[in-house]
Order: C-alpha cells, then structure tokens, then sequence
C-alpha cells in the first residue's frame, strides 16, 4: 500500500535516485499526529487522514514526510504539517525536538510489527497540537477528527496500513491519555 504524499518540491533525490536509495539505505521521516486539546491541555481529538492508493484501498494515516538533507527536523515537521493539514492548521510545536518514539519500519515484516513495502525507514514520530483551520492535503479524502476513544476503537484500528495503529496507541499513552 502506498501513503506516500505527494511533495511538490520532492528535494534532492530523482525519482531513480530515490528508489536506489531506498534500496540501500534507511530514509529518516517525521511522523506528526494532530490533535486539539482542551482548555486544560488533554487530548480530546485526534486527526486521522483518510487515504486511497492506485489500487483503491482505503486507510488512516497522520502526518508523514521525509526530512530533506540539511533540514531540521523542525523545519520538517512544520512543511509535512502545513502540506498535509493546510498553510491555516497553526501547529504548536513542541519546545524540543525529541519525538514520542523513533519507529522503525521495514519493507517485510520484522519484530517491529511496522512496515513499508518501499523501504527501510525511521521516523521520529511527534503529538502535535494544532490550533487552526485543517484542510487535508491533495490526496487525502478527508481529515476526520476523532475522540481518543473512537480513533483506538477496532474499527479504526483496522483501517491503519503497516502498523501504524500501534503509533498512534503510543501517542495517545504519551500524551497522558488512557483507557
């Protein structure tokens, strides 16, 4: 399943390049999971983008992308955020830059139980608190705002490629939230 999102100014590598790359080396991500908090700081929705791929399957994912060379992880965030969530969502980002988890995923299934058919890749994954007006990106179908409950319901949960949905069980048990 491809959730690659499509990237307008796709950096430093061809498309060739890339996929050689892929090939040899692992790719460093940023994964953002928006949320919006109440006025007491916990999480009471978490936004999930709605996806097809060519083949027409559907499923969840959050707020991914590739850090380009010479870029912060900062600055990454910020372009992934505002390409996927539109240049209104007013992300707060966090004072430091240390993620929520480092995930680990593989092109075959691994003890990470995270995987991505394209590649060896790790990405820094991050909750982020988002103040503003969300418009999904190109290719999503939508952004759906969900209450923690019901983003970690089994439905929902089913609906995640690679994994995903154990990032998203970190993330919420990061941000203080359980069940």
């Amino acid at each position: 399943m491809n959730v690659r999102t499509p990237d307008p100014n796709p950096g430093w590598l061809s498309e060739e390049d890339l996929y050689e790359a892929r090939q040899r080396l692992p790719m460093l991500y940023v994964e953002a999971i928006p949320v919006r908090l109440d006025p007491l700081g916990y999480v009471n929705e978490v936004g999930l983008l709605y996806t097809a791929d060519a083949a027409g399957h559907f499923s969840r994912t959050f707020v991914s992308g590739r850090v380009m060379y010479r870029e912060t992880v900062r600055a990454a965030l910020v372009r992934h955020m505002e390409k996927d969530l539109g240049p209104l969502a007013m992300p707060q980002l966090p004072l430091s830059p240390v993620p929520f988890t480092v995930a680990e995923y593989f092109p075959s299934p691994s003890e990470t139980g995270l995987t991505d058919e394209r590649q060896h890749a790790v990405a820094l994954a991050y909750v982020i608190p988002v103040r503003g007006e969300c418009s999904p990106r190109q290719d999503a179908l939508e952004l759906t705002w969900l209450t923690p409950s019901e983003a970690l319901s089994p439905s929902i949960r089913d609906e995640f490629a690679g994994g995903r949905a154990n990032i998203l069980r970190q993330a919420l048990a990061h941000a203080g939230w359980c069940e």
